[in-house]
């Protein structure tokens, strides 16, 4: 895994352009999802060797206990378009880390980034028998890997529809239980009160709601800001949002590039058609007319309460609520959602920021600053609800969901008694 890592620096260049020309990427962004990718192959090769080292356990003298963790088996491991590097990477570094072989399975959309990430593997050594890539349709390969008999877990990122079918999947097989590690999308929220820099909010906005096309999972989706400073806020949001640069992502100058693909486009065109007769309009951009294909402008709407915001929209759209009174009650809202990936607090009341994050179900919890773009070991990212089931990717505690516990009890007593008491007698 490390000479891997050593191998995707060395290749940064290469793996950006096709980001890129196959993501479509933003020049920034595909650096960053290399880099990111660097961060899991060394991450999870550090943390193999802390957590798969064994460790001794206290017991009676004539007897040594020791608890170890071991490989589970085949894995398969299904990876989203979104960051078809980064997250196809940790997935297949994590399981392998720890002992286990990998059926990997990438977006239909973004087949040649994932070919060249497991030549890369190979080409570091790792064995071609225990990284195996199958192209296809969620629909039908996905499929039939979750239904394979012998597999010993999935890990998904993907949609939480999709995450639901893999679990009923699941659960209807005989044999042993397997387990599932799922990181889904999410109602996004910031809560921004009346104390908030206004310019650090809408910073924070536009990169949150607007970069990558929105489509991160961490994205920001919904705006919660105060009436005391809502008028300026979204005049702001407004302003910045029009010096946003769209158009092709292999243009240096270009911030907000195409979505995906033509089915992701028409989705997201509804749902703005949708908004547009049921709420107000508060950014209605629209692309270049020699601008590349499925390009959506960033889009803002205002709506009456944050229960309106009734599905996840995977695309530049923002919605935007006001609120006033107590912003505990506006947390209560948002977990009542059900969705619990990342929240964004805007306040410079220290103890306001720490008290809301408590009481907010949610996986990852910025305050004043944007709140996507996790870093792998310091951010470890993943949420709960309808967002995920955990543990977080990138984090102390992802590698052990991979392997099972083994705890080995030996008598010493049987070979004559206690050497090492003996040995420590005077």
């Amino acid at each position: 895994l490390r000479q891997s890592a050593d191998l995707l620096e060395h290749q940064m260049p290469r793996f950006c352009a096709i980001l890129v020309k196959e993501a479509f990427k933003t020049w920034g962004d595909a650096v960053s999802e290399v880099r990111e990718a660097v961060d899991f192959l060394r991450f999870y090769a550090d943390e193999a060797e802390r957590i798969m080292a064994p460790v001794a356990l206290p017991g009676p003298t004539g007897e040594t206990n020791e608890l170890r963790l071991t490989a589970r088996g085949v894995w398969v491991c299904i990876s989203p378009w979104n960051f078809p590097l980064a997250i196809f990477m940790g997935q297949v570094a994590a399981a392998l880390a720890t002992g286990n072989t990998v059926l990997a399975k990438p977006a239909e959309q973004t087949p040649f980034v994932a070919l060249e990430a497991v030549r890369l593997l190979h080409a570091a050594g790792v064995p071609e028998g225990a990284v195996q890539l199958l192209h296809g349709p969620g629909e039908t390969v996905g499929a039939s890997l979750v239904a394979l008999p012998g597999i010993a877990g999935v890990v998904f990122t993907g949609s939480t529809p999709v995450a639901r079918i893999i679990n009923r999947t699941l659960a209807a097989k005989d044999g042993p239980i397997i387990p599932l590690i799922a990181e889904t999308g999410g109602i996004n929220a910031m809560l921004v009160d009346s104390t908030a820099l206004p310019e650090q909010v809408v910073d924070a906005v536009v990169q949150s709601a607007f970069r990558s096309a929105g489509q991160r999972c961490s994205a920001l989706r919904l705006l919660c800001v105060h009436e005391a400073i809502a008028d300026h806020v979204i005049e702001m949001v407004q302003g910045a949002a029009k010096e946003l640069v769209l158009g092709n992502t292999a243009d240096w100058a270009t911030d907000v590039g195409p979505v995906i693909d033509k089915e992701a486009f028409d989705g997201i065109q509804k749902h703005i058609q949708r908004l547009h007769s049921t709420s107000k309009a508060l950014i209605a951009l629209t692309p270049p007319a020699q601008g590349a294909t499925n390009l959506i402008a960033p889009q803002a709407f205002e709506l009456a309460q944050v229960a309106d915001v009734a599905q996840e929209i995977f695309g530049p759209v923002l919605h935007i609520v006001r609120w006033s009174g107590d912003p505990q009650a506006v947390i209560e809202q948002i977990n009542a959602l059900g969705y619990g990936l990342t929240l964004g607090i805007q306040t410079r009341i220290d103890s306001r920021a720490h008290a809301l994050a408590a009481s907010a179900h949610i996986g990852n919890v910025y305050i004043n600053r944007n709140i996507i773009g996790a870093v792998v070991g310091v951010q470890p990212f993943g949420g709960e609800g309808l967002s995920g089931t955990g543990p977080k990717a990138g984090g102390p505690n992802y590698l052990v969901r991979f392997c099972a516990e083994q705890t080995l009890t030996v008598n010493t007593t049987a070979a004559g008694g206690n050497a090492a008491l003996l040995a420590s007698m005077p």
